[in-house]
């Protein structure tokens, strides 16, 4: 059931990764300090592996999204490309932490799922969601952001909120 659990949500991972990074629209390499900055001080204060997964998460994406914005950029486009680039950057990141024996630690769930892949899971689907409504409020305003840096904070922010929330829970043993 475990194992079940787990694959469902890394492959919802993947699928958010396949379906979301169609569009090369590069997140901004501020944006990408940002969730660098965030993974590294949630791992340092010692916090809980959802919610430093989360960060975790949103780095992938970017990863993923900048990957695919240089490839087009370089007029190297191939078949599945998305989905080459999202399960290379996934595996890359994923594999190596299943043979190190620290995903897949029983004593490590919740809700029966790893918590690293599932706060991985949420941060991938937080951050891009973040990156599409920075892009839908532009849209909206005639292609021009409603404050500067709209494009880092709109996602950053939004990965800062989910992780409260997260954060949270945890701390009040709702989950």
């Amino acid at each position: 059931m475990q194992l079940a659990s787990n694959k469902i949500f890394f492959l919802g991972t993947l699928l958010a990764g396949f379906f979301g990074a169609n569009v090369a629209r590069a997140v901004c390499p501020v944006c990408v300090v940002a969730i660098v900055g965030g993974l590294g001080l949630s791992r340092w204060l010692g916090i809980d592996d959802v919610v430093s997964s989360i960060w975790i998460g949103a780095l992938l994406v970017s990863l993923i999204l900048w990957t695919l914005f240089w490839l087009k950029k370089k007029n190297w486009d191939f078949a599945y490309d998305n989905v080459v680039v999202s399960l290379a950057y996934y595996l890359l990141t994923f594999v190596p932490l299943y043979y190190t024996g620290i995903l897949g630690h029983p004593a490590n769930q919740i809700w029966g799922t790893d918590k690293i892949i599932f706060g991985a899971t949420i941060g991938s689907i937080v951050f891009f969601l973040g990156d599409a409504l920075h892009h839908y409020f532009k849209k909206i305003n005639n292609g021009k952001s409603f404050f500067p840096y709209q494009k880092v904070v709109v996602p950053v922010l939004s990965l800062i909120i989910i992780s409260l929330i997260f954060y949270l829970l945890l701390t009040w043993k709702i989950i």
